[in-house]
């Protein structure tokens, strides 16, 4: 853990790691109190609510994404470079035990279960990258570099998932070549000749 964080930022650190680890219903208070070393009244100084601390941290998740777009589109402006670069951070992750799991794919899976305030926020998150794909599969398709079998807006639904059940696998067998074995072909697809 990085002496150089706050508090906070060492509680949302470890709550994040649990939660990729096990789910929502994974961890409780006491495990972060633990692994940092400080006492649940701590850490409720800081987050009211484990439905708090989780909502904070996929907010922050979620904004982080975005930024990272962001950045990705000013440097990249090739619509088959930015699907392969956005595939290719998720291959890096899954090679890394601490970040191979995207955390609102993990939510997503306990959504039935989840406090509605952390609900909405995985939500939020999934519209954002479905919509973001969605117009990077169009304006490739518009510009001859991209070969869609089905409606951009379809094809980006397919992408996402394909990109979460890629890790889904890659975790299943315990072996992060499956993420490429399955997100390969489908880049490969999308391209046109």
């Amino acid at each position: 853990m990085n002496s150089a964080l706050t508090t906070s930022e060492k509680i949302l650190q470890c709550a994040q790691a649990l939660l990729v680890a096990g789910g929502y219903n994974g961890f409780s208070y006491a495990d972060i109190g633990k692994v940092i070393g400080i006492r649940n009244a701590s850490i409720h100084h800081h987050f009211a609510s484990k439905a708090v601390l989780v909502q904070t941290l996929v907010r922050q998740y979620r904004e982080a994404a975005q930024e990272g777009v962001a950045a990705m589109e000013r440097s990249i402006t090739d619509p088959l470079a930015q699907l392969r670069a956005y595939a290719g951070y998720w291959e890096n992750c899954v090679n890394q035990p601490e970040a191979a799991f995207c955390v609102c794919a993990m939510l997503a899976a306990e959504m039935p279960m989840l406090p509605q305030e952390i609900a909405m926020e995985v939500k939020a998150h999934f519209r954002f990258f479905a919509l973001w794909l969605e117009s990077v599969l169009e304006r490739g398709q518009r510009q001859g570099s991209l070969q869609l079998a089905a409606s951009p807006r379809v094809e980006a639904e397919r992408f996402l998932a394909s990109i979460h059940g890629a890790m889904l696998s890659a975790r299943a067998y315990d072996d992060p070549k499956m993420f490429g074995v399955i997100v390969h072909p489908m880049l490969e697809r999308l391209a046109a000749a």
